[in-house]
């Protein structure tokens, strides 16, 4: 079977030292906390008196410009720019930490009353800049809101606050409940419970056991106005529209959650994997569309073209598709029989123990990594995750490639499917350039400029789980074209002063006093 011990190698966030989970690659080497700030624009400043009622109500309050620099400080590559530019991304706000939901309610009251835009902070691994205070104000760090509140065994729906860590929810539910919930992100260990709502995030093993939105049973949310309010809570409804799925992604700006109802499944205890290569990465689709459209759904199907497949599994001349399945044998069988019958056609098959135990090795390799390119002080790497149908999955992945080259300064565009459904499939491109020291943040916008152009001609998503946050912003009007007015107009419904996470989604800064 999987190892779950595997699949979670690579992350320890215990072990970042500078700021609660800061990313030690670039951070270690940060000794200088002046300089303006990198991605910050009229910060709205919280007073003494402010100051003095929120340590009344919560836990801890930080205001310190080294504190708020450290813990404000995420993945996403353009922070790390602006910070190693001597610009530090968001250094004005206070932080306030809060480990109950009353805390979160009162914290939320005193914001609205004085008109204070309110962050909210969990393992702070995005990638797109979702939780940074880009108007200041309040960063609420709900990272000690991490009960495991209850679990109904006989309905397999575990209770859990929000700031718990991804690794010890796992790790709780396995060892109390012989449970799992089978959602593996790449952020496993330094992310949160609520991010992965937040975010609608997807683990690496999405096409057994779905996204992030598939295994929430209900949630409890706090409003703008401090308001506490319970959504879901029932396998399916036929009761007007899904308002739990208007928060699921959200990123913040419509309330904070504070509670999660998860289904979880029986932990496996059988696993099979096997292996195929493809002269070309369109071949390489085709099979996966096969498989999925013949009713086939293992755990992971995850195909790489020849640069990735490279660096994960020394076949650079190939293109290379790992699939593995765990469950019950009947079940694991029978998918791994429709996954064999449709690559032979087409495919040569490879050592399927083999490629996988590579791949739990090698996996994060790709995107952000340097291998195989002389890294320096001007080198940047981005992934750019997106899905589409499969009829124009090829012609995508062809263009987005040629448009990634296309920037000055580019060193590769490559790219992997991670996540597939029976109309189509997550594309994971991974760009990776080489300029002057203070060009990197203009080629960075080129290029992802350069590939959102053409998942926006074919109308593909944006994102598929790593969310807006403030990289999307910019397309986010042109992609969801006549129902963006939708969007602004329930932001404004439920948080009328736009206090919450203002600036993402695509949606506007401007706080109302």
């Amino acid at each position: 079977m999987l190892s779950k011990d595997a699949i979670k190698r690579g992350y320890n966030r215990r072990n970042y030292v500078v700021g609660a989970h800061t990313p030690p690659a670039y951070a270690a080497g940060i000794t200088e906390f002046g300089g303006p700030a990198g991605l910050q624009r009229d910060p709205v400043l919280v007073t003494q008196a402010q100051v003095e009622a929120l340590q009344k109500v919560a836990d801890k309050v930080e205001t310190a410009r080294e504190a708020v620099i450290a813990g404000t400080r995420d993945w996403w590559a353009r922070t790390m720019v602006a910070e190693t530019s001597g610009q530090p991304a968001t250094p004005d706000a206070v932080i306030v930490h809060a480990s109950q939901v009353a805390q979160i309610q009162a914290v939320m009251r005193i914001a609205n009353a004085h008109g204070i835009p309110v962050t909210v902070a969990g393992g702070r691994s995005n990638v797109t800049g979702a939780a940074l205070p880009v108007r200041g104000g309040i960063v609420l760090d709900i990272c000690q809101l991490n009960m495991l509140v209850d679990f109904d065994e006989v309905s397999q729906v575990v209770n859990v606050e929000a700031g718990m860590f991804g690794d010890v929810f796992e790790e709780t539910i396995q060892g109390q409940f012989k449970m799992t919930m089978g959602h593996w992100p790449s952020s496993f260990g330094i992310s949160t419970v609520g991010g992965w709502v937040a975010c609608r995030g997807a683990g690496q093993l999405s096409t057994r056991y779905g996204k992030i939105e598939d295994m929430v049973y209900g949630m409890d949310v706090v409003l703008a106005d401090g308001s506490l309010i319970t959504v879901g809570g029932y396998p399916r409804a036929a009761i007007g529209s899904d308002l739990q799925q208007l928060f699921i992604g959200s990123e913040g700006t419509l309330g904070i959650i504070v509670r999660i109802r998860f289904k979880l499944h029986r932990l496996p205890d059988y696993g099979k994997a096997i292996a195929y290569e493809f002269s070309t990465f369109a071949q390489g689709l085709e099979a996966c569309r096969q498989i999925m459209q013949q009713g086939a759904n293992p755990a992971a199907l995850r195909l790489y073209d020849a640069l990735e497949s490279g660096v994960q599994f020394n076949r650079p001349t190939t293109n290379v598709l790992m699939i593995a399945d765990e469950g019950a044998p009947e079940m694991v069988d029978a998918v791994m029989q429709i996954c064999e019958r449709v690559c032979k056609a087409t495919g040569t098959e490879l050592d399927g123990a083999a490629i996988l135990e590579r791949w739990l090795d090698t996996r994060y390799l790709t995107g952000k990594s340097a291998e195989g390119f002389k890294k320096s002080p001007g080198f940047v790497a981005d992934t750019l995750e997106m899905s589409g149908c499969w009829r124009d999955l090829p012609a995508i992945y062809d263009e987005v490639v040629k448009a990634i080259a296309s920037v000055p300064g580019t060193l590769a565009g490559s790219a992997h499917q991670s996540h597939a459904y029976v109309d189509g499939a997550c594309l994971y491109f991974s760009l990776r350039g080489e300029v002057e020291v203070g060009k990197r943040a203009d080629w960075y916008r080129a290029a992802w400029d350069a590939a959102n152009a053409v998942i926006l001609r074919y109308n593909a998503t944006l994102s598929h789980h790593h969310g807006v946050g403030l990289l999307r912003a910019p397309y986010m009007a042109e992609s969801l074209g006549t129902a963006f007015s939708l969007l602004q107009l329930t932001k404004k419904m439920l948080d009328p002063k736009n206090l919450l996470n203002p600036g993402k989604l695509g949606l506007s800064d401007e706080v109302t006093p």
